[in-house]
C-alpha cells in the first residue's frame, strides 16, 4: 500500500492501491514477450521510468549518534530539511520505490534511541518519497553518499548527532564517581585526576626500586571496526567487530578494578567510529595509552598466532605488516566517513608531527604486552612489528594495535569465541600495561584533565 505524506509536519495519508496496476503491466509484458510484438517498446519505456530500489535499510543506534543507511544498486537522489517546533529531519527521496525494506524501516527505530522518537515514511508527491525523523532533542545531522565498496552498493547515510557533542572525559568521570586508591579507602575521581593527597608525596623518598604512580591513569581501548564495518569474517560467519568488542569490554572491566587506572572505550556497542574520531576521543580523554584490539585474518587458513603492532614513519617492517595496515586503514571506506566535514580537531590529530618519542614508548609498551600474550597463545612474530596504521597516529599518546589471533584460522576462531580465552587475553594485555608503567611512570596531567 503506497502512502502520501501530505506535508512535512502532518501524518501519513493512505492513497489508492497501485499493486493491481503493477500486476496488469507485468501480465502485459509477459504476453508481449511471448507474442514477440511490442516487447522492445515496452521494455525501453520501463527502463526510462524505472524507480530506484532500496535493497537494504539499516539502523545503528548509539549514545554518541544514530546512523541510518539506505542501500541501492544505483545512486540515490535526495534533499534534506531540518524543521523546528517540533524538531524534525525531513529527507526527500526522488524516484524511489516503496519496497518492503523501507516499509519495515520505522519498526527498526528503538524506543530507547537517544535522538529519534519515531520515523515516518510515505509518498509526499508524485516521484518523491519522504522520510520524517521525529526527534527527541536538537540534533546536528550529517547526510552524505557513499560509493560502492566491498559488498555494499551505493549508500545514503544519515548520521544523527546531538547538537552538543558528548564529552568523553566527563562521561568517564561520571561513570565512576569514586575509586579506591592504592593506600586504601575511597577518594573522589576529581581528586585523583588532580593528584593524590600529600600523604603519597611523603613516601616518594622511601627508597623504592620501582617508580610510584600518584595519579589516575587513563587507558583508551579501541575495539576495532563496528556497525557496517564488520572487519574480518571467518568462514563460519564470525565477525571481527563482535570479538574485538567482547575482549575490549573485558579489558576495560579489569582496568577499572585497578586502584589507579580507568579505561574508556572508543565504542561500547555495534556502531561505526571513523579512524580519526577514535584518535580524537583518546586525545579528548588525555589518555596515557591507546590500545586498539583486533582479530587478524589471512587468505590462507593456516596462518595463526597473536601479534602486536606500533606505528612506523619509515615503512612497514614486513610485507605482511604493510598488507595488514592497508586493510585496517580501508575500514573508513567500508564503514563510511563524511569527507565533507571540516573539523579542526581532526586535522590536528592527523598532523604529521615528530613522533619519535611517542613511537619509542609505543614499542616499549608493545614489547611488554607481546611478552604477556605469548604465554597464552602462539606468537605470529616474536617482535613488535611496525607499519603505517592510521589509528596509531596520535602524536602524543603511546599507541599499539593488538591482533589477538587469526579469525581466519578455524582453530583460533574457536579460541576467539571462547569467553575464557577472551578473559585470558584481556588479563595478559593488562599485565603488559602494568609492567610498562612500572618502568615508565606517566607524565604529569594537563590542567584541563585535572579539572582545575
Amino acid at each position: 500500500m503506497f502512502e502520501t505524506l501530505a506535508n512535512s509536519s502532518t501524518s501519513l495519508i493512505t492513497a489508492a492501491p497501485t499493486r493491481r496496476n503493477l500486476s496488469f503491466f507485468s501480465t502485459l509484458r509477459t504476453f508481449l514477450s511471448l507474442t514477440g510484438t511490442g516487447a522492445l517498446l515496452l521494455l525501453s519505456g520501463n527502463a526510462a521510468s524505472a524507480d530506484t530500489t532500496i535493497s537494504a535499510a539499516r539502523v545503528w543506534p548509539a549514545a554518541e549518534y544514530t546512523r541510518i543507511t539506505l542501500e541501492s544498486a544505483t545512486p540515490i537522489q535526495y534533499s534534506v530539511s531540518i524543521l523546528k517546533n517540533p524538531d524534525r529531519v525531513v529527507v526527500d527521496l526522488e524516484d524511489i520505490t516503496l519496497t518492503l525494506e523501507l516499509e519495515n524501516l520505522p519498526g527498526k527505530i528503538n524506543a530507547a534511541d537517544p535522538y529519534i522518537r519515531a520515523l515516518r515514511i510515505g509518498r509526499f508527491k508524485p516521484g518523491v518519497l519522504r522520510l520524517v525523523l521525529d526527534l527527541k532533542t536538537e540534533v546536528a545531522p550529517q547526510v552524505f553518499e557513499l560509493k560502492p565498496v566491498a559488498s555494499y552498493g551505493y549508500r545514503l547515510v544519515l548520521d544523527i548527532y546531538p547538537a552538543i557533542p558528548l564529552d568523553p572525559l566527563m562521561a568517564l568521570l561520571n561513570e565512576n564517581a569514586t575509586i579506591t586508591p592504592q593506600t586504601g579507602g575511597t577518594a573522589d575521581t576529581k581528586g585523583d585526576v588532580r593528584t593524590q593527597d600529600k600523604a603519597n608525596k611523603s613516601s616518594e623518598s622511601a627508597g623504592k626500586t620501582k617508580p610510584e604512580i600518584r595519579r589516575l591513569i587513563i587507558i583508551a581501548i579501541d575495539p576495532g571496526h563496528g556497525g557496517e564495518d564488520p572487519g574480518a569474517i571467518s568462514r563460519s560467519g564470525t565477525q571481527e567487530k563482535d570479538i574485538t568488542l567482547a575482549i575490549a569490554q573485558k579489558l576495560k572491566a579489569k582496568i577499572d578494578k585497578e586502584p589507579n587506572m580507568r579505561a574508556a572505550l572508543t565504542r561500547d556497542g555495534d556502531y561505526f567510529i571513523s579512524l580519526p574520531m577514535r584518535l580524537t576521543k583518546a586525545r579528548q580523554l588525555n589518555a596515557d595509552l591507546f590500545v586498539s584490539v583486533h582479530a587478524d585474518a589471512f587468505i590462507k587458513p593456516h596462518a595463526r598466532g597473536s601479534s602486536v603492532f606500533a606505528l612506523s614513519e619509515r615503512g612497514a617492517t614486513s610485507a605482511a605488516a604493510r598488507w595488514l595496515a592497508k586493510k585496517e586503514n580501508d575500514a573508513d571506506l567500508i564503514g563510511g566517513v563524511n569527507l565533507d566535514v571540516k573539523d579542526h580537531y581532526l586535522k590536528q590529530t592527523l598532523l604529521d608531527l615528530s613522533q619519535t618519542a611517542t613511537i619509542n614508548d609505543s614499542l616499549k609498551l608493545g614489547r611488554e604486552v607481546l611478552a604477556e600474550i605469548g604465554d597464552i597463545n602462539h606468537l605470529h612474530k616474536n617482535e613488535v612489528e611496525q607499519a603505517g596504521f592510521a589509528v596509531l597516529k596520535s602524536p602524543d599518546i603511546p599507541s599499539i594495535l593488538v591482533e589477538t589471533a587469526f579469525i581466519s584460522n578455524p582453530e583460533e576462531e574457536k579460541k576467539l569465541k571462547d569467553t575464557a580465552y577472551q578473559d585470558k587475553m584481556a588479563e595478559a594485555m593488562l599485565a603488559g600495561i602494568k609492567r610498562y608503567f612500572a618502568n615508565n611512570p606517566p607524565l604529569a596531567r594537563s590542567k584541563m584533565v585535572r579539572l582545575e
